[in-house]
């Protein structure tokens, strides 16, 4: 999985194309898989530093790769050095035999020169925040008191939070049942139930019975910004994989029409609808290409968590900070232009659209929405909470989320 992002690959596709090569594999064994293949990947720079050093010139794609998954394991596990050179080394054979030599003596010169890991590390400011220089100064730039937290957080584990579905169950109740199956949860501002520890889904008491569904607690403050109630016209633009979609049905009967681009990821709303038991109108279609799906009858509330760098998300999505390019971000910022307008024609006069993201990056935020009031003087900015936008960076409880109200004059 590592090589694979090494060579511009997506690391869920990866991690998915090889859980079908082993339908067997025990839970256990993908979570510790997993686990090791992302943690990996949020230090990547880090460990690519330290690797710099103990190479002279650069190994073989999954060579380069084993060397830092074992550096990374090496780093977390000290205390097993021996057991994990053994098995690097064992790697190295059935990768390529004529390499497990090299992997041996590189793996032990590192274990020699282990002082000087963190020496290596903090000479190059993008190894010590793990992200390419291009990322760096981005967050410099847009979060110059908090970006040292924001690069922080992107290489810590993620959190893991719970929505409870009113229509089935209270927070009460669910929190009870966390608490009776060993699981410690607490309640945040919205709602959200955070867990102490990250648990598998399976084990979640209430989710197959759709009482309870997974979500970051940043992101459940979509369907509460929205404000849409009984009987409201509501789309959601860009569904998959329907999260969103789902907490606006729990909370209000409304008519909802749910558009994604990819077949794939639409049977997904769904599904994640037929488990809490709601309904939603689903269609396949490019949200900026109304004549294909729009007929014309305009909407009361309009969600818009538009495509963007994701760069609020990346410690689930470690993959992100080395695949994207500085120059993505401005395609992001088109194509949410673009989505922005053509949305807006659909809007009903006095209606509300919310426009979220899961970027910290200005050009995708705040200065996409001055842009776009700039382009149309029938937008009013709503407040939130007194503020004009809304902007959660990462942190121990959420992930990184942007979101900003339009009202559309009457």
């Amino acid at each position: 999985m590592v090589a694979a992002v090494i060579d511009g690959g997506n690391l869920t596709d990866a991690f998915e194309r090889l859980l079908a090569r082993h339908p067997g594999w025990p839970d256990a064994t993908r979570g510790a898989i997993r686990d090791l293949a992302w943690t990996t990947l949020r230090e990547y720079g880090r460990g690519d530093a330290v690797l710099a050093h103990l190479v002279h010139s650069p190994p073989p794609v999954d060579i380069r790769a084993l060397l830092l998954v074992a550096l990374q394991r090496l780093w977390q596990k000290p205390e097993q050095a021996h057991t994990v050179v053994d098995q690097a080394v064992e790697a190295a054979v059935a990768l390529m035999p004529g390499l497990k030599g090299m992997v041996n003596g590189v793996l032990r010169t590192a274990l020699r020169q282990q002082g000087q890991w963190q020496t290596w590390i903090e000479a190059d400011p993008a190894a010590r925040h793990a992200c390419p220089p291009w990322w760096l100064a981005r967050v410099q730039a847009t979060h110059p008191q908090d970006w040292q937290a924001v690069l922080e957080a992107g290489r810590q584990r993620p959190p893991m939070a719970l929505r409870v579905n009113p229509r089935r169950s209270t927070v009460a109740d669910v929190q009870a049942e966390l608490e009776a199956a060993g699981a410690s949860a607490r309640v945040l501002e919205n709602g959200a139930l955070l867990l102490a520890q990250p648990r598998a889904v399976a084990r979640l008491p209430g989710y197959a019975e759709g009482r309870v569904s997974v979500q970051d607690a940043g992101a459940q403050w979509a369907a509460q910004l929205l404000q849409a109630e009984a009987g409201m016209r509501v789309l959601d633009a860009c569904a998959a994989p329907g999260g969103k979609t789902a907490h606006v049905l729990e909370r209000a009967d409304v008519d909802l029409l749910a558009l994604e681009l990819d077949p794939l990821r639409a049977g997904r709303i769904g599904r994640n609808l037929a488990r809490l038991g709601l309904a939603a109108t689903v269609k396949v279609a490019d949200c900026r290409r109304l004549d294909s799906w729009w007929d014309g009858r305009p909407f009361e509330r309009i969600l818009a968590d538009v495509p963007c760098s994701a760069s609020g998300v990346v410690r689930r999505h470690p993959d992100i900070k080395w695949l994207r390019r500085d120059t993505d971000i401005a395609g992001f910022a088109a194509q949410q232009a673009e989505i922005l307008d053509a949305l807006w024609r659909t809007l009903a006069p006095g209606g509300t659209m919310l426009y979220v993201t899961c970027s910290v990056f200005d050009q995708e935020n705040a200065g996409q929405i001055a842009r776009f009031c700039a382009r149309h003087t029938d937008a009013e900015r709503l407040p939130i909470d007194g503020r004009t936008e809304l902007q959660l960076l990462p942190n121990a409880e959420h992930d990184g989320f942007y979101f900003a109200r339009l009202r559309k004059a009457p």
